[in-house]
């Protein structure tokens, strides 16, 4: 005989396996407290409910937020602070990031040197043209003569006005030049340079380019560069009486000006020199 008992039972279990499959979980806690339930079975459904909400919370739409849930997703690194709030450590003076490469060290910063001029003037009896620098640079000053910088254009401009080849050893530019009546010189004995830095140049001395001006028939003074040219007309020419034309720097330094121009200013000592 089917009693009221196993008609609640039977309801029991048809909530039970409803309640498996994610529905009304409500419905079926109220239900279980109508009937009456066992202890020992409430602990079961208590589970039961445990599951239940654990399933209906996994359903929710992506993005809603639970108590429970932190704002990194499973697989994935958080999300780096803003420059705005994050408040880096401050880098120590040398030191490298992870995985980037080491800072180098920084190179020592030339000092101001007193420098005396160490080349002979380059001239003889033919020499009609005068081309003067500042100062040897320490590669001239190394190589002992003058525009020997591996980058300086000078010789390459040379080589072009006279339809030469570039010379190469020192007693080849030597001979370039005396063949063609150009002397060689600098306006400056003595100064005070940071490495071949003309803007640097202090305490100056000067040549006596006016005892040159009585050794060779020199009819026109070129100054390749400006500081060249402005130390000449301060030191020299009052002692020369001898004008000076500026021609730009062959220096590397002087990068806006390409060679071709370079060659083109220079064609300005050709009237002065002599046919080789």
């Amino acid at each position: 005989m089917r009693t009221s008992e196993d008609a609640s039972w039977e309801l029991i279990g048809s909530l039970i396996a409803a309640e498996s499959s994610g529905k009304s979980p409500r419905l079926f806690s109220s239900r279980r407290t109508l009937f009456g339930i066992p202890s020992a079975l409430d602990e079961e459904l208590a589970k039961l409910d445990q599951e239940v909400a654990k399933r209906a919370g996994a359903s929710e739409p992506d993005g809603a937020s639970r108590p429970d849930e932190t704002s990194e997703r499973v697989g994935e690194a958080p999300e780096p602070a803003s420059e705005a709030t994050a408040s880096p450590a401050p880098e120590q003076a040398g030191a490298s990031k992870p995985g980037g490469t080491p800072k180098p060290a920084g190179t020592p910063r030339q000092t101001q040197q007193h420098v005396v001029h160490p080349l002979a003037p380059v001239f003889d009896e033919r020499s009609r043209v005068l081309i003067l620098g500042t100062m040897p640079s320490p590669k001239s000053r190394e190589t002992g003569f003058y525009y020997n910088h591996p980058q300086n254009r000078f010789w390459k401009v040379m080589a072009a006005l006279f339809n030469e080849p570039v010379p190469a050893a020192n007693q080849e530019k030597k001979e370039l030049m005396l063949a063609h009546g150009v002397a060689l010189w600098d306006v400056l004995a003595e100064c005070t340079i940071r490495g071949a830095s003309d803007g640097t140049i202090a305490e100056c001395v000067s040549n006596d380019i006016a005892w040159l001006l009585g050794q060779a028939p020199v009819e026109a003074v070129f100054c390749t560069g400006a500081k060249a040219a402005d130390l000449y007309k301060r030191y020299c020419e009052p002692s020369t009486r001898m004008p000076c034309t500026r021609l730009p720097s062959t220096s590397p330094a002087n990068a806006a000006t390409s060679l071709d121009q370079l060659i083109e200013a220079y064609r300005q000592i050709l009237p002065f020199c002599a046919q080789a």
